[in-house]
């Protein structure tokens, strides 16, 4: 019998189940912010769904407990893995008091949590990338042991911060990995409108750093490109770019309506490449998953999201003084 995938890249069947859950999780936390913003409850939902694999396998090729990252506003796989918790997540989705990424101020998806090395992000596209590398180059000046790790995508990868962060890295050699996500689509323009070059990836080569475009349907396909990535920057020998191909199955966010730019026959094909069950269906052939297990996984998955929307939507919200802090200092007294 020939040698599991995953047992080649040095991941244990507990490993692989891991990754599974994460993708999981990060489905059914999805979904049921789908769910609320239909019924009137959160305002706002911008997906992770098709790109689950490319997100945690990349994660997990890093030091959750040492490295940074600057995820972009899809990447619930990334933020679940560092640490983040449904909970996190749904006290986001609701705005509430609690809400750890910016106490109910910021838009879904504009992750930070300072305690799992999470840096904030912002609502301009690729604002993260200079920031990523900026605390790369803190690593490089202060000697420390860490690497960060940043996403964005494909449309991204045409904004001015892209190639300032890109161009930066890349002189200065700085220990970080830089991935983007093409899920084909800038909201609604497709990738053919958007790149001169056959892959993002193709651009590498004019920052003076290696670029691999990898299946980011598969998370085992991810993590061995991100983890050779990660480990030649712990090495000291630069910057890498890596370019995970997947599919975007929901509209952009739930503002858009995908059905004006895209039909329903192209919907389908992208729909039979979904990472979820295609990665399943790996881990039972490879004798990691039984139906039975499976089921376990997603009662207790469910049972987390069940318990975290409950919490966050009974959460208070802030009061509305709270919009002056960290914004002006706050003085004492009448003026």
């Amino acid at each position: 019998m020939a040698t599991n995938r995953h047992e080649e890249l040095g991941l244990t069947n507990d490993d692989v189940l891991q990754i599974y859950e994460t993708m999981l999780m990060a489905r059914k936390i999805d979904e049921r912010m789908w769910l609320l913003n239909r019924a009137g409850k959160v305002p706002f939902v911008i997906s992770c769904q098709g790109q689950e694999a490319a997100q945690v396998g990349a994660a997990y090729a890093l030091d959750k407990e040492k490295d940074w990252t600057a995820p972009y506003y899809r990447d619930m796989g990334v933020v679940l893995h560092f640490g983040m918790t449904p909970k996190d997540l749904m006290l986001s989705a609701f705005a509430k008091a609690e809400d750890p990424n910016s106490g109910g101020r910021q838009m879904p998806g504009h992750f930070g949590q300072r305690k799992n090395r999470i840096l904030t992000g912002s609502s301009p596209v690729t604002t993260q990338l200079p920031h990523a590398v900026g605390v790369a180059l803190a690593a490089k000046i202060k000697g420390e042991d860490f690497i960060t790790f940043t996403t964005l995508g494909e449309g991204s990868s045409n904004q001015g911060d892209f190639h300032e962060g890109m161009n930066f890295a890349g002189v200065h050699k700085l220990p970080t990995v830089v991935m983007v996500e093409n899920n084909k689509y800038a909201i609604s323009v497709p990738v053919e409108k958007q790149l001169a070059c056959e892959h993002v990836a193709d651009r590498a080569a004019g920052y003076g750093m290696p670029g691999t475009t990898v299946d980011g349907t598969d998370p085992l396909e991810v993590y061995k490109v991100v983890k050779e990535a990660a480990d030649r920057a712990r090495r000291g020998d630069g910057p890498s770019l890596v370019e995970a191909v997947c599919y975007r199955l929901t509209a952009h966010s739930s503002d858009d309506d995908h059905r004006l730019y895209r039909d329903a026959e192209e919907l389908e094909t992208e729909r039979k490449l979904d990472p979820i069950p295609k990665f399943a269906n790996y881990l039972k052939e490879a004798g990691v998953l039984t139906d039975e297990l499976n089921s376990e996984i997603e009662e207790r998955i469910m049972k987390q999201v069940n318990e975290a929307t409950d919490y966050a939507e009974a959460a208070p919200y802030a009061e509305p003084e709270y919009a002056l802090r960290h914004v002006y200092a706050e003085q004492g007294g009448k003026n």
